[in-house]
């Protein structure tokens, strides 16, 4: 079992939509769990309850930021299907709900004919020119599991490029290949753009919704994010992520806080 699987394991209560989890600290931003780790989980706990291969759309709505440590996952069939099945799924810690989703799951076709494309991977310096997404504001546990390389143009770090836009090279450190669950991780995986604004800080996420487009070849993702409006405190955060072959296999959006 590699270590992915192993921090994304779930544990079922007999013929229950009950699973036992663990959040591993190692998979956090300054304590807590990073958002696209859980929503890996849950995505799990989904498509085992409906039988299914793989999720191919999610919907979550963060209530709490869970902590690292023992957490339940509830899971539930809305609907069954020959090609497309819906399950609910929350995350649960010490009695209290953190995380809602909705959970379309399906079997994904591995190499789809591709019909139209207008959403070609952006030109990158190769992964060995790019930094390592590091950040001098706050110690990202994340990034002693996952490996991001940030293309130099869009680095926030050292300065800010002004433009709240982040793309970034990403893997998983012990050599593990990407599969579906791990684009739902680097969809999240990313510096805030807003640092790219200057502000700096936690940026919780408070709905993401991520849209599976294919199954990743193996080798690096390519991750492009942007923000298109910032305003009262909040901002929004588009991300696309294609595999080593250049194909487009997943797109993400979510709405965050700024900076707390």
């Amino acid at each position: 079992m590699s270590d992915w699987d192993d921090v994304t394991s779930l544990r079922r209560r007999g013929e229950t939509g009950v699973f036992d989890a663990d959040l591993h600290p190692g998979w956090a931003i300054v304590g807590k769990p990073n958002g696209g780790y859980t929503l890996a989980i849950l995505a799990r706990a989904a498509c085992e309850v409906v039988e299914a291969a793989h999720p191919l759309a999610i919907s979550a709505h963060y209530l709490r930021a869970p902590s690292p440590g023992p957490v339940e996952v509830h899971a539930e069939a809305i609907r069954r299907g020959r090609r497309v099945s819906t399950a609910r799924a929350a995350l649960w810690e010490d009695g209290k709900p953190c995380i809602e989703a909705l959970v379309t799951c399906g079997d994904l076709v591995a190499d789809p004919v591709i019909e139209w494309d207008a959403i070609p991977a952006p030109p990158m310096p190769p992964p060995e020119e790019c930094p390592a997404g590091s950040n001098p504001h706050f110690h990202v546990e994340l990034f002693d599991h996952a490996e991001l390389r940030v293309d130099p143009a869009t680095a926030p770090f050292p300065q800010a490029s002004g433009e709240p836009a982040v793309r970034f090279w990403f893997r998983l450190r012990d050599g593990t290949e990407p599969d579906v669950r791990t684009l739902l991780l680097a969809a999240d995986a990313g510096p805030p753009t807003v640092f790219n604004l200057e502000k700096y800080g936690w940026a919780p996420t408070v709905e993401l919704t991520v849209l599976v487009r294919g199954i990743p070849a193996p080798g690096w993702l390519l991750v492009a994010t942007e923000a298109q409006f910032v305003s009262g405190g909040w901002f929004d955060e588009q991300a696309f992520v294609w595999d080593s072959t250049g194909r487009l296999v997943a797109q993400a959006r979510q709405l965050a806080l700024i900076g707390t």
